[in-house]
């Protein structure tokens, strides 16, 4: 997401740099580019406008003005005016009432409300600790009940059964009241969609805001919609008291209108971003953390978070053991640890966060992910258990015979366990073990033939991953 957006920003601040000063002509040049560049990803043109004007009023204050270093100034009110139009900081939800709270998901069709709910589900079950129902009051998109049905049981929620012969305001009491005997902490009710706005669909939801009297109605809205998303959101806000906004998809947007104007546009905050089909796909939104991607500064605090959720502590632990009591780095513990790696998104997720990310080349990274992760995985589960255990033991026989077993080049085994050798080293170095390790591991083996695959190495690891 913010992909076009940020190469944009980027492009025009770097004619500042290491400016001694700035004049007011700078000021204008650099704004006009911003302007372009927010135009281009979408964003409502009131917002640009008015967001312009803030950069304008600041910027040709004494504040840029008597900066010793101008440029950074004018950057860092840039990222405060992000900042500000995303939303200041993250709102998360309220659910401090008398059990169940209700959580009621609104939006047209094709935004991705029933997935969206069974993300919402796991993360609240996984990050707050609560026992969770859903239920769904979609009664006229074929198989839409199913699909909740096998959602609830893939994150392992409750479901309340439902009919599509029912009326959604008797689905919801029925699921209100068995969220409240089965003494659940939160009931998150699916909603029909449509198309497009109309009264029909408007009336159902406001009976069914009246029935539940939902402590959090969220607007949830496809990215990929860009300014319209914008417009979708207000008039759903005017006919419904909305508590904040889901945007799906946004990994498929890399323009970023709708995230910028919608905040603007409705007043309500961005709660939630969305990405992919998987169910761990859903991460609460932090306008600073975000202000500061859309600039190149990376994401450090997301991605340590990350880290602490999706890293698997007691395969670190093991391996933490394993290297104290003198036990060798073998491939199982390689392989673990990518496998590891592509749960926190991949290599494109994690660089996407870190400092300087957004200055990659584009692709270098998916391409890494993609190809070279695969493929090392692929060469390590072609092995047996003792080539895994015991690399020393694969000589030219057996180097085919992987080779042909993975789809791969006796050279792409070469390079796996030359890779491997060098890992082994660092890790007698090291105290404990686990991805953050082997994250700081892999900064030192990019280049080099033998390194880590291109896009895998290189620069350095952000402060407190590998702490």
């Amino acid at each position: 997401m913010f992909d076009s957006l940020s190469d944009r920003l980027n492009r025009s601040f770097k004619t500042l740099s290491g400016r001694g000063r700035l004049t007011e002509d700078n000021i204008k040049a650099t704004l006009r580019e911003v302007r372009m560049a927010l135009l281009e990803a979408d964003v409502a043109l009131p917002v640009v406008k008015q967001f312009i004007a803030d950069i304008r009023e600041r910027a040709v204050g004494s504040e840029v003005m008597t900066s010793l270093t101008p440029g950074q100034a004018l950057v860092k009110i840039v990222r405060d005016e992000l900042t500000k139009l995303l939303g200041e900081a993250n709102e998360s939800l309220n659910l401090r009432t008398k059990p169940p709270a209700v959580v009621l998901m609104a939006g047209l069709q094709g935004a991705g409300k029933t997935t969206s709910v069974g993300k919402l589900a796991r993360y609240l079950k996984q990050r707050e600790k609560k026992s969770v129902l859903v239920v769904s009051t979609d009664v006229y998109r074929p198989a839409a009940i199913d699909q909740l049905e096998r959602v609830a049981g893939d994150v392992d929620v409750g479901f309340h059964p439902s009919a599509s012969t029912d009326k959604p305001a008797k689905i919801a009491k029925s699921a209100l009241e068995a969220a409240r005997k089965g003494f659940y902490d939160v009931l998150i009710v699916d909603t029909a969609g449509r198309l497009g706005i109309d009264e029909k669909m408007m009336g159902e939801v406001r009976e069914l805001h009246n029935v539940l009297d939902p402590i959090e109605t969220l607007f949830v809205v496809d990215a990929m919609t860009g300014q319209d998303a914008a417009n979708t959101a207000k008039a759903f806000g005017d006919a419904l008291p909305l508590t904040g906004v889901v945007l799906t998809k946004v990994d498929g947007d890399a323009r970023g209108g709708a995230a910028l104007s919608v905040r603007e546009i409705t007043g309500k905050p961005i709660k939630f971003l969305g990405t992919g089909e998987k169910l761990d796909g859903l991460e609460p939104f932090h306008p600073d953390r975000v202000a500061s991607r859309i600039l190149g500064m990376g994401d450090v605090l997301s991605l340590v978070e990350e880290a602490e959720h999706k890293v698997d502590r007691d395969k670190a632990d093991k391996l933490a053991k394993k290297l104290k009591k003198g036990k060798g780095f073998d491939l199982n513990d390689l392989a673990d640890q990518l496998r590891q790696m592509q749960e926190m998104g991949g290599i494109g997720a994690l660089m996407e966060k870190m400092p300087g990310g957004a200055q990659m080349p584009k692709g270098m990274a998916g391409a890494a992910d993609e190809t070279q992760v695969t493929k090392m995985l692929a060469i390590v589960d072609s092995m047996t258990k003792q080539e895994r255990s015991f690399p020393d033991v694969i000589k030219s026989s057996r180097k085919r015979r992987i080779a042909a077993g993975s789809g791969t080049q006796v050279q792409d085994i070469n390079r796996l366990l030359k890779q491997h050798t060098q890992m082994r080293k660092m890790m007698k170095k090291m105290k404990g073990g686990g991805m953050k390790k082997m994250m700081r591991a892999m900064q030192g083996m990019g280049g080099g033939g033998g390194g880590m695959p291109p896009g895998m190495g290189g620069g350095s690891l952000p402060p407190g991953m590998g702490r």
